[in-house]
């Protein structure tokens, strides 16, 4: 996981992806798959796609429903 340091810098870090997948979360749930194919062109890859995703799960900033099989942003009105 890049995280920001003396070598990485806030954009290249997985941290800079969180506002990309939270904006798209903010208006709907929906499933990793087409979340991924919204925001491909400005992820590196998939492995860091699902980095980006354990982090804002592990921090609770997004929910996955196992039974519909959507994320939801938690923050969301």
């Amino acid at each position: 996981m890049r995280l920001p340091n003396k070598i990485n810098n806030f954009n290249s870090s997985i941290i800079s992806r969180f506002p990309l997948i939270l904006s798209h979360l903010e208006h709907q749930d929906m499933a990793a798959n087409e979340l991924y194919q919204r925001v491909r062109d400005k992820t590196d890859d998939i492995g860091e796609f699902i980095e980006a995703l354990d982090c804002l799960y592990a921090l609770g900033k997004i929910h996955y429903n196992a039974e519909t099989r959507l994320l939801s942003y938690v923050d969301r009105d």
